[in-house]
């Protein structure tokens, strides 16, 4: 039993180190393979990373975006039809709305008789202007006639009474004398040396000499009373004469008249035309193709123009916006093209171009613009919208909000 124990060889501690080294793998060659292996695939993904980037700024913050127009009524009124339905396609001139036009119509017929009063009305005043240029001449000539004629029977009328006068003194000249042959007769006949028929005679002499006396003063008052008439018929005739001269004035006042009818002519036009337009504002029509939504209208309702009805999406008018960050703009510009992909159609890419940059951050347009001079300022990366217009018409419909990945090529030519 010793014997057998003393023949078992224990192996050593080193041996044991040995057979592992000789049996181990190789680590210490195969670590610098490994790690050139891995030096190498950085590169090339690096390299392939740069490729791929190079010259391109991509953002997620994009989003599809067109117009949304809210379609009002123009006139105040109440709902008579609703011929459109939510999401309902319509193309431009399709009847959206129609509203009772029952007091719009009766404006209109007002107006329009509004219009034939006005045209009646300068109808007069032409024909008032003719009348006058065509009398107004006459009457200076007539005014002129009756001023000449007035004139010459005052004339006529201070001869009658110069000579009237004359008479009348020749017939008091022998009215003296036969009142003096007559006093003469009779004293003579006191004395008995004339007969009675002498007397007489005187008498008769003197009677008659008194009654043309009489009749001479009644020619000169006639005469005079004629004279006062011609004054009258002078007057008459230069008043007559100073409103014939006023022909001109007389015309430009109908020709101012002419002007006034004529205006309101144009201006109950103009009533005519409003009215009109009111009452065709009265059938709400799409103004171009596009999808009715947010409908808020139904029929019987009263309606006015500060309140939107509905709004028409056009389809075929989008783009999109991408917000990039400001240190992906020092390379964008205008023109550059452009790949955007929709979530909507997964992985298909869509050509597009850069149509403009934003003057200024979204945040600065915002409602509420951040303050940062105020102590607790913290730096956020900006972002800056960019207007992305499709290359040509597109294959599919695009919805305004829809998400988009945007890819611009900046150091493409």
């Amino acid at each position: 039993m010793s014997a057998a124990t003393s023949t078992t060889e224990v192996p050593s501690t080193e041996a044991v180190r040995e057979a592992l080294a000789e049996t181990a793998p190789p680590r210490k060659r195969r670590t610098p393979r490994l790690l050139a292996a891995l030096g190498t695939v950085a590169l090339v993904g690096a390299g392939s990373w740069y490729a791929l980037t190079a010259g391109r700024e991509n953002t997620d913050d994009a989003q599809v975006e067109g117009r949304v127009m809210n379609v009002s009524a123009r006139v105040p009124g109440q709902v008579l039809h609703v011929r459109v339905s939510d999401n309902q396609t319509v193309n431009a001139g399709d009847v959206l709305i129609e509203l009772d036009p029952a007091d719009y119509q009766a404006k209109v017929d007002a107006a329009r008789a509004d219009v034939v009063a006005a045209r009646a009305q300068a109808e007069g005043a032409r024909a008032s202007l003719a009348l006058i240029e065509k009398t107004a001449p006459a009457n200076v000539v007539q005014a002129k006639g009756g001023m000449t004629a007035a004139t010459s029977s005052m004339a006529s009328a201070q001869a009658a009474i110069a000579e009237a006068k004359a008479d009348y003194a020749a017939a008091a000249s022998r009215k003296s004398l036969a009142e003096l042959n007559l006093k003469r007769s009779r004293a003579l006949l006191e004395q008995k040396a004339v007969p009675q028929l002498d007397l007489d005679s005187r008498q008769t002499e003197f009677d008659n000499a008194s009654a043309q006396l009489d009749q001479a003063r009644a020619r000169q008052l006639a005469a005079e009373a004629s004279l006062a008439s011609s004054n009258g018929g002078v007057v008459l005739a230069k008043g007559r004469l100073t409103a014939a001269d006023t022909s001109m004035e007389q015309v430009a006042s109908a020709r101012a008249a002419l002007a006034l009818a004529e205006a309101k002519v144009e201006q109950a036009e103009s009533a005519r035309k409003l009215a009109e337009l009111n009452l065709s504002y009265t059938t709400l029509r799409a103004a171009r193709r596009g999808v009715v939504s947010r409908r808020t209208v139904e029929e019987g309702q009263m309606v006015s123009p500060e309140r939107p009805l509905f709004a028409v999406v056009p389809l075929d008018d989008v783009w999109v916006v991408a917000n990039f960050k400001e240190d992906q703009l020092a390379e964008m510009r205008p023109g550059q093209p452009v790949t955007v992909r929709l979530d909507t159609y997964g992985r298909r890419d869509f050509q597009a171009r850069v149509d403009s940059i934003a003057g200024g951050t979204g945040a600065r347009f915002a409602l509420l613009p951040p303050d940062n001079a105020t102590g607790n300022f913290v730096k956020v990366v900006q972002r800056v919208p960019v207007l992305v217009r499709f290359d040509g018409p597109l294959d599919v419909e695009l919805r305004p909000g829809m998400s988009a990945d945007v890819t611009v090529r900046t150091r493409a030519r």
